[in-house]
């Protein structure tokens, strides 16, 4: 009887300190460390992600980064200004969530961590989302997804936007012709378009600024051919040393301004405008505060389609099931006319301009629209009829 009292209290003694070492272990999902870097949202069950929240142990909003961070003056930062405004101003939960790789099973990993935690919408920017959220939107139906930038569908598969997602792309046409329209307006005739990789969205870029910079030239009364725009896709979305040095390059051979758009491209494009001494056009969202040398942003509203993807989930609207292109008539691209440098083009002449894109006074041909003399989509300039603007294409 004594024997097994003994044995019975050292059995009760194991089990109480197995059960402290157990409750010291686990991770803090909830922590934030105060400043505009990661703080670490880990499980167990799962790889670590990192995550800066609201301050709750559950965030009905989510955000999944992709693989960069929500202050990248790029992509996920306009993305998650829109996550932020919507969720402070309504006093909703709301959290980030960075994958630990570029790859599917990184993705679908932060997302089912993000669902989790109590995710009721999660928002993914960027056309790499496109798998994962086709996974996720059949594994989770009460789950509500948005994605920028792409669509559902399965790996090689077709476009498959389920109830309970809302796919955004943006007329990048129109945000780059207005980028081009006032950069000519300025008075500049000696442009650069520096691509990153000729995906759709940067060829609809492209394709705008240029159109942009001819609509301009024929106002302001040019002669033929006297606009020359140098332009490449480098291959990447990267700060490279070659990046940085072929944009040197056209500055030194006298190149204005170069309309950087290509991610972290224009990070090597602002160095070497900051040592020649000219301009940059930033991409997507307003780059301004990046370097003295960005001049204007062409921009696509991230901030403004988020929010209203948010009000329309709050307030029981939800357009699941629908992929839209956000243009000028709803607000979807524009230029940061508040940040931006010029001293000739003004307000209201973007007001003017603005409003002939919205009034469809002006025909800008997409990726889709602009042909060869074959009559195939080419992912250059080349393929565009233009008069006042000279192409250069740079291997």
């Amino acid at each position: 009887m004594k024997l097994f009292k003994k044995a019975l209290s050292i059995a009760l003694t194991l089990t109480l300190v197995f059960s402290l070492a157990a409750c010291g272990s686990k991770n803090n999902n909830s922590g934030n460390n105060g400043n505009s870097t990661t703080g670490n949202a880990t499980d167990t069950a799962t790889p670590t992600a990192t995550a800066e929240a609201s301050g709750s142990d559950q965030y009905e909003v989510a955000l999944i980064t992709d693989i960069g961070t929500i202050d990248d003056k790029s992509f996920n930062q306009g993305a998650w200004e829109g996550v932020e405004a919507y969720a402070k101003e309504n006093s909703k939960t709301y959290k980030y969530y960075k994958p630990t790789e570029k790859s599917d099973e990184a993705y679908i990993t932060s997302i089912e961590l993000a669902i989790k935690g109590g995710a009721k919408i999660v928002v993914c920017p960027g056309y790499m989302f496109e798998v994962p959220v086709h996974t996720e939107q059949a594994k989770y139906p009460d789950v509500k997804f948005v994605i920028l930038d792409g669509v559902p569908h399965e790996d090689g598969g077709t476009a498959d936007v389920a109830a309970n997602s809302y796919s955004i792309f943006y007329a990048e046409q129109e945000a780059g012709f207005l980028a081009g329209y006032a950069i000519v307006k300025e008075g500049y005739t000696k442009l650069g378009f520096m691509g990153g990789i000729a995906v759709p969205a940067v060829i609809r870029y492209g394709y705008g600024f240029a159109q942009g910079a001819e609509y301009a030239a024929k106002e302001l009364g040019l002669a033929d051919g006297s606009v020359d725009l140098k332009y490449t896709y480098v291959g990447n979305f990267d700060a490279t040393p070659d990046n940085q040095a072929k944009a040197a390059s056209w500055y030194n051979e006298g190149t204005e301004v170069i309309f950087a758009c290509g991610g972290a491209v224009g990070n090597s494009v602002m160095k070497a405008a900051e040592a020649a001494g000219k301009k940059v056009i930033g991409v997507d969202v307003d780059q301004s505060s990046e370097s003295d040398t960005v001049i204007t942003s062409s921009m696509k509203n991230l901030k403004k389609s988020v929010y209203d993807a948010l009000a329309a989930f709050y307030g029981n609207t939800f357009p699941g099931g629908k992929s839209v292109t956000l243009d000028a008539t709803s607000e979807g691209v524009e230029l940061p006319m508040d940040t931006s440098k010029f001293t000739k083009f003004t307000k209201d002449d973007y007001t003017a301009i603005y409003n002939k894109i919205v009034s469809k006074e002006i025909t800008i041909l997409n990726d889709t629209t602009a042909v060869d003399k074959d009559g195939k989509a080419v992912a250059d300039a080349s393929g565009l009829p233009l008069q006042f603007v000279k192409v250069e294409m740079i291997k």
